[in-house]
């Protein structure tokens, strides 16, 4: 156990960001010289609250099963090598987590029944960000080589897990990604001052060193086809993620100024590394509205403000939650509560119990306005409130409603692979396709979630795939494809 008495004296303490009138005037991260050493004053103490406990219900709000009792322990004697060890033992790439995570082990957390949980999401990304800055994180290549051949589609969380966990396991293994770059939505999804993408470059490359090889710009399905992918390899691994963005077929739709957040988004981070971006959507000088109250959305929000945006809405259809548990959703799952971001910190109106009728355009074509009405739950479902249409000002857009599966054409029309009834890719309890050697991880087959989830499903699939192409594995499967936490 790590301070017997921490929790006892020690309170709840987090990272301080960046003055919001400063961080706002780059694309850096919130918080001074980054997270995780933005930490190191404080988070001995805070590890020190952890309690040990008899049952650690943290491990299974985890979806990794991080073993987060004992890395605590060890950051609270100061033994950072052991923690970083401890921590990799579960997780490829724990400073992703500790950045992106909305860390379902904290609200699962023993102390969190009656006081304020550990800091347990802080922990992780200061080991993380120590172990890199003190050596610690080393290429593991394998001792020798199986002579088989793996293909990876997609190099987002769940595609670098799988590559990285079978490359160690000694099996040659191809990375595709159809963008210019490697890394899916952790480069061109997640917003620099979310995560600057010099932490997934250094993880890229310690993988490279391992072995893995990384083929960028190369849209399987279509420069290569499902059929080549298994001619040519023994196995073959579709992390191609939930990238069929749910839309909003109402009046005025066709306008001009109307887009997901995955065509704003990736631009404006193509624009924040310096890179040339054609026609760049941007929300300099005007009224922006973004549709859904998630991450994305404050992912729009936050990249708005540093746009320069004349004003920034978000709107929410589900009413705004409580800022404590509500009666139905007890320790340890994971509650709906009004939740604050750094981005949300910055500025914008979030407006809630609100539904959209209809797009208002100018003489150009542009939208200019949309009109909106408040909802309210009636028998399970939302009525409108009678007499509360009001219009608001909106010159750009942006859909940040989730995602309703994967592409369904392209590579997996090629390789026949059948759907289940929400639109995911059909899988066994062991990640494989209804077509033989072809495996899925990631929201692929689970649908849009949370990138711990995204992890642990490649770790999971990497060793159904080493057991299918050998007989037998020594990697770790965390879960299988049917399971939940008691987290939801």
């Amino acid at each position: 156990m790590a301070d017997p008495k921490g929790f006892l004296k020690d309170g709840r303490e987090v990272a301080t960001r960046r003055p919001v009138d400063e961080r706002v005037q780059d694309w850096n991260e919130v918080y001074p010289e980054g997270a995780g050493r933005s930490l190191l004053p404080i988070i001995t103490k805070q590890a020190g609250r952890c309690m040990d406990c008899g049952i650690p219900f943290c491990h299974q709000g985890c979806p990794l099963g991080n073993i987060i009792p004992e890395w605590n322990d060890l950051v609270w004697r100061d033994d950072w090598e052991g923690a970083t060890e401890r921590l990799h033992a579960t997780n490829n790439f724990p400073e992703f987590t500790g950045r992106l995570c909305p860390a379902p082990c904290e609200t699962a957390c023993v102390l969190g029944i009656n006081q304020d949980p550990v800091t347990i999401k802080n922990v992780e990304v200061a080991i993380a960000d120590k172990a890199w800055d003190s050596g610690f994180v080393r290429p593991q290549p394998p001792e020798w080589l199986t002579g088989k051949t793996v293909a990876v589609v997609g190099s987002g969380p769940a595609g670098l897990a799988v590559a990285q966990q079978l490359t160690r396991a000694g099996h040659t293994v191809a990375v595709y990604e159809r963008a210019d770059k490697v890394g899916g939505l952790l480069r061109y999804g997640i917003p620099e001052f979310k995560m600057e993408k010099k932490y997934l470059d250094r993880r890229l490359d310690q993988m490279r060193r391992e072995g893995t090889i990384f083929r960028a710009g190369v849209d399987v399905g279509s420069e290569v086809t499902g059929d080549q992918l298994r001619e040519r390899f023994d196995a073959v691994v579709l992390a191609v993620g939930a990238t069929a963005a749910r839309d909003l077929p109402i009046p005025g739709r066709e306008l001009a100024g109307i887009h997901q957040a995955m065509e704003f988004l990736p631009q404006s981070n193509r624009a924040s590394l310096g890179e040339d971006v054609e026609d760049q959507i941007t929300a300099t000088g005007k009224h922006v509205v973004i549709i859904g109250g998630g991450d994305t959305g404050a992912d729009c929000l936050g990249t708005s403000h540093r746009q320069g945006a004349k004003s920034v809405t978000q709107l929410e259809i589900m009413p705004q939650p409580g800022e404590e548990r509500p009666a139905g959703q007890p320790w340890p799952t994971y509650p709906m509560l009004f939740r604050v971001s750094s981005a949300h910190e910055e500025g914008g109106e979030r407006v809630y119990s609100v539904s959209t009728k209809e797009f208002l355009g100018d003489d150009q074509g542009n939208v200019r306005a949309l009109r909106l009405v408040e909802v309210e739950m009636k028998d399970g479902r939302f009525s409108d409130v009678e007499g509360s249409e009001r219009e608001i000002p909106a010159e750009l857009v942006l859909f940040a409603m989730g995602f309703t599966g994967p592409e369904q054409d392209g590579v997996l029309a090629q390789l026949g692979v059948e759907l289940d009834e929400r639109g995911n890719i059909k899988r066994d309890a062991a990640y494989h396709s209804t077509v033989p050697g072809v495996f899925v991880a990631g929201d692929a087959g689970r649908g849009q979630s949370l990138i711990v989830w995204a992890i642990a499903e490649g770790r999971a699939a990497a060793a159904a795939v080493d057991t299918h192409l050998t007989g037998a594995t020594t990697l770790p499967a965390p879960i299988k494809p049917t399971e939940r936490p008691l987290v939801v």
